[in-house]
């Protein structure tokens, strides 16, 4: 009897803590859509609060002009397209970086908070002064060509206006991109990972199925490094310790751990292959072939499809031209004897 009381009650409580916690979500976004719009004062403490701010990165960002919107506690791009953007660009910052908000702009219905410069490269107007003679120019105060490399921005979006918030309430908004309290790069990182491997990481264990930057977290960069070739598959073997110490051989496939090999000092070997923890599989990277700008210049006129090389002309197939047959052996004249 009292199982049955037991187990009817723990589907109970379950709907009751998601109700909460739907209540609690419903009535944060009440919040926000029923606060007046921002006000000059608030606009300024905004400005002047989170300029310059150092912040931790909680997600992925891609390089380029295309950058992360956030609503409603949402990011966009995600999943597949920003795997995609990352194929393609490459990531801007990472999980885990130390960035900082360079530019903190209001618009209509957003704030546009830009880190580390931004994705465009700006110049003061000074440094578009040149000066010279007939034939040659310099700039007054060059600029730095490697300025921006890694710039980018997060748009905070709102329905119809840009609500009156205190600066923390918008830091708990952009909380889903950008970690204002982290004390270190390590926890900002762990805050972003699944709770099995935080816990491997804080205690240096290594989980097979991690990626590099998992392990690198976990046990640092190896002391010795070995790159061999079983078959086709390359592979790596991270050495950390020496004798007399626990020796751990820890094998990478790519970018996973697929082997965790441990000597230890009574001579005992352990040796883990199965994988421990799944995670999602890093974008693949773009090949040059594949990459085509969105605007190819071409001869084709508007509407006209665009033809397979191949294919037949005018309904017939091309000739196919053969070479010339080899030359056979000099005649008895001394020169070549083409036979046909």
């Amino acid at each position: 009897m009292k199982l049955h009381c037991v187990s009817a009650l723990v589907p109970l409580l379950c709907i009751c803590l998601t109700a909460t916690a739907s209540a609690q979500n419903s009535s944060a976004q009440n919040q926000v859509s029923s606060a007046p719009h921002l006000s000059k004062q608030t606009r300024m403490d905004l400005i002047h609060g989170l300029a310059d701010e150092i912040i931790y990165i909680r997600t992925s960002f891609p390089m380029g002009k295309i950058g992360l919107t956030l609503k409603n506690g949402l990011i966009s791009p995600s999943g597949a397209d920003l795997q995609q953007l990352m194929a393609l660009w490459g990531p801007a910052v990472k999980p885990g970086d130390e960035a900082r908000i360079t530019s903190v702009e209001i618009k209509s219905d957003r704030i546009r908070f830009e880190i580390n410069g931004g994705p465009i490269k700006k110049q003061k107007w000074y440094q578009r002064i040149e000066f010279g003679g007939s034939m040659d120019t310099s700039p007054v105060a060059p600029g730095d060509q490697n300025a921006n490399p890694r710039g980018t921005y997060v748009d905070l979006a709102f329905d119809h206006y840009v609500p009156d918030l205190t600066p923390q309430k918008f830091k708990d908004l952009l909380r889903p991109v950008f970690d204002f309290d982290a004390k270190s790069a390590v926890e900002a990182y762990l805050d972003t990972v699944p709770p099995k491997v935080k816990e491997a990481i804080q205690n240096h264990h290594v989980l097979v199925g991690m990626n590099r930057e998992m392990l690198i977290y976990s046990k640092g960069r190896p002391p010795k490094k070995i790159r061999e070739k079983d078959g086709e598959t390359e592979y790596e073997d991270w050495i950390y310790g020496e004798p007399p110490q626990d020796v751990d051989f820890v094998r990478l496939v790519g970018d996973e751990v697929v082997r965790v090999e441990t000597m230890k000092v009574d001579g005992t070997k352990t040796l883990r292959t199965a994988k421990e923890v799944n995670l999602e599989p890093p974008p693949s990277v773009a090949k040059a072939s594949e990459q085509k700008p969105p605007n190819a210049p071409s001869l084709r006129r508007p509407g006209e499809a665009q033809q397979d090389p191949n294919a037949p002309i005018g309904g017939q197939t091309p000739p196919v031209f053969q070479p010339p047959p080899p030359p056979s052996p000099p005649g008895p004249s001394g020169g070549p004897n083409y036979s046909i």
